[in-house]
């Protein structure tokens, strides 16, 4: 049947209506005051606390991301962060850039040198500088209320103490135990129970982590110092960052990582800046939908709403085979062009983004797409011409496969993974975290890297981002994204505001690799094309390309590849089948999205965590 069409204007006062009709797994969440929403329980808990203690949603936002930093919520401290902040006060929306970059000597003649296409997924030389501290404390210097201490408190207790480990991460450090035992200090965080049969913690062991308190007591002690010297409140915060980043916590990180075999230095520690950005935008029936830069995907949700905007969504029908076609088709398209054009903004060649955002080049690209069945051999398009300029990489654009890398003649490339490590690292997990509160104020982090088994940096506690495999080493590979000393990799990290007539209306992100804005996508359509509730469509049976290449490991790509939910019928099956797709089934599709919306009628938020995982959101 047909689904009746709902004006935006309309859709909050259905929400009520709908909610009674749409059954979810997980109930909805509805606050007045705040939400918190993120990967783990107890770090929900850690914001509401915040917001108790009369913390704002930045405040709020930065206790949740050091709480899932400390319960190793598929992250650690040294990985990077990357927010979004909408701004009540100056009514616009902020992007924190909180990535690290590549270290001195990471180029692609070094990592040649040694058989590698491409850094490795796990070690030293996979890392990039912290990004997490700095972005946490750039983040509440800036926009929070409440000082370093008050916002570390949960996390410190927690790493101090120790909390009930879940076993997920339990069982996740015993799966990765032969590796985590190739480092010096690893061991020493993750196997508390050396020499045993079972050198991993259990579930609902207390998981202490002294080292890491140490680290959050220096901290700590650099603000008081601070403050005990009359500097503001801004200044002492920042006087713990310059403790982190040029001090003796630095002093420590160089030491243990070159002690390890990797490169960083303390230049390359103290020249790395937090930056505060102009995040992307475009408009899709009436509202406007917020992304970082092109270091990182998000604008690939943004390409792929302007190419869709050409068709009728509604009219094919929520989950048809056209629908899940159009959809799928929409996306590599956006994704090959993210494949190709997408690198750090601060390193020559200027991307073409001007072209990419293009409602023009969207309509180009549409007219591109195949209708009627799946094209395999999809390709980035040339969006230089719809900014006044000319391609300067059409020969490099003739060497592109859909497939992945031409196999240089490494000791390490020609061979292809099997389908259980590419499916791992393609939708490799990190976390998400929405806070909000009636001040206005709404913020979305992805924050990641570091997950288990992480290098931890000597005696500080913090486990090392792995990001630096997010490069490629040649230009034919992606002209944008070559590895040099200072540059960020091309992350897949994707936190999302949206706006309706300039009101902030909802903060979503979602962890999951290269699917990330496939699941943002979905999610999104299904509230504004479908009236969904923010739980119901949280919870949408989604579907999965993995014709992109992978941000990981060997960067391959699986053309026709689509993962179903297994509640998509037969004739929507064998419909597909007709369009070339090679199909495969899983019981939970959707990722696990985090969301907070603003109800403007009733003055409320909505909130919601999918069923797909372990996250969870408290509200008041």
């Amino acid at each position: 049947m047909r689904p009746s069409r709902l004006s935006l204007a309309a859709l909050p006062l259905l929400l009520p209506a709908l909610a009674a009709a749409q059954r979810t797994e997980r109930p909805p969440l509805h606050g007045q005051h705040w939400v918190a929403v993120t990967g783990k329980p107890l770090a929900a808990t850690a914001g509401a606390m915040i917001f108790q203690q009369g913390g704002n949603a930045v405040d709020a936002a930065v206790a949740m991301l050091a709480a899932t930093c400390t319960m190793w919520d598929t992250l650690g401290c040294g990985g990077e962060t990357q927010a979004l902040i909408y701004h009540p006060g100056l009514k616009r929306v902020i992007g924190i850039n909180a990535l690290g970059v590549a270290p001195t000597d990471a180029t692609p003649e070094f990592f040649h040198a040694r058989d590698m296409l491409h850094p490795p997924e796990f070690g030293p030389l996979a890392a990039t500088t912290p990004g997490t501290p700095g972005g946490m404390m750039v983040m509440l210097a800036e926009y929070g209320t409440m000082s370093l201490a008050q916002v570390l408190a949960p996390a410190l207790q927690m790493a101090e103490e120790g909390y009930p480990i879940e076993a997920q991460l339990a069982n996740g450090i015993h799966n990765n135990r032969a590796r985590i035992k190739e480092w010096r200090y690893s061991p020493g965080v993750f196997l508390t129970h050396p020499g045993a049969e079972r050198e991993a913690p259990v579930a609902g062991e207390l998981f202490k982590q002294p080292d890491l308190a140490a680290t959050f007591r220096k901290l700590i002690e650099a603000e008081a110092r601070a403050l005990r010297q009359r500097r503001s409140r801004k200044d002492a915060i920042m006087a713990a960052y310059d403790r982190f980043y040029k001090g003796d916590i630095a002093q420590e990180i160089v030491r243990a990582v070159q002690e390890e075999g990797g490169l960083f230095t303390m230049e390359d520690l103290a020249n790395w800046r937090v930056k505060i950005e102009e995040p992307l935008s475009t408009t899709y029936r009436g509202v406007q939908v917020f992304k970082l830069p092109v270091w990182q995907q998000g604008p690939v949700l943004l390409q792929a709403l302007n190419i869709l905007e050409n068709g009728d969504l509604r009219a094919m029908g929520y989950n048809s085979a056209q629908y899940i076609h159009t959809l799928y088709q929409a996306m590599n398209l956006a994704y090959a062009d993210r494949d190709f054009y997408y690198g750090d903004p601060a390193f020559p060649p200027e991307e073409p983004v001007a072209g990419l955002m293009s409602k023009e080049y969207a309509r180009a690209r549409y007219a591109q797409l195949n209708h009627a069945r799946n094209d395999a051999a999809v390709r980035p398009g040339d969006p230089y011409p719809f900014q006044g300029g000319t391609n300067p990489f059409t020969e490099l654009l003739a060497l592109w496969s859909t497939t992945g890398p031409r196999p240089l003649m490494l000791a390490d490339s020609g061979s292809r993974s099997d389908d259980a490590a590419f499916d791992e690292a393609f939708t490799r997990g990190t976390t998400s975290i929405q806070a909000a509160d009636k001040s206005g104020w709404m913020v979305s982090i992805t924050p990641s890297g570091g997950w288990v088994p992480a290098v931890i940096a000597g005696r500080t506690g913090i486990g090392l981002s792995q990001r630096m495999q997010s490069f490629v080493t040649r230009a034919e590979d992606g002209p944008f994204n070559v590895i040099e000393p200072g540059k960020r990799p091309r992350v897949t990290l994707t936190p999302t505001i949206a706006l309706k007539d300039g009101e902030p209306w909802m903060a979503f992100s979602v962890q999951g690799g290269d699917t990330q804005d496939q699941d943002l996508l979905q999610f999104f359509l299904a509230m504004v094309e479908f009236g969904q509730t923010p739980q119901v469509a949280a919870e949408h049976p989604g579907f999965h390309s993995y014709q992109m290449r992978s941000s990981f490991g060997a960067h391959e790509a699986r053309p026709g590849r689509l993962q179903l939910n297994e509640r998509i019928p037969d004739w929507v099956r064998d419909e597909l089948r007709s369009k070339g797709y090679s199909l495969e089934f899983a019981r939970y599709t959707s990722g696990p999205i985090t969301a907070i919306m603003w109800d403007r009628v009733h003055r409320t938020f909505w909130g919601a965590a999918s069923n797909f995982g372990e996250d969870y959101g408290i509200a008041w």
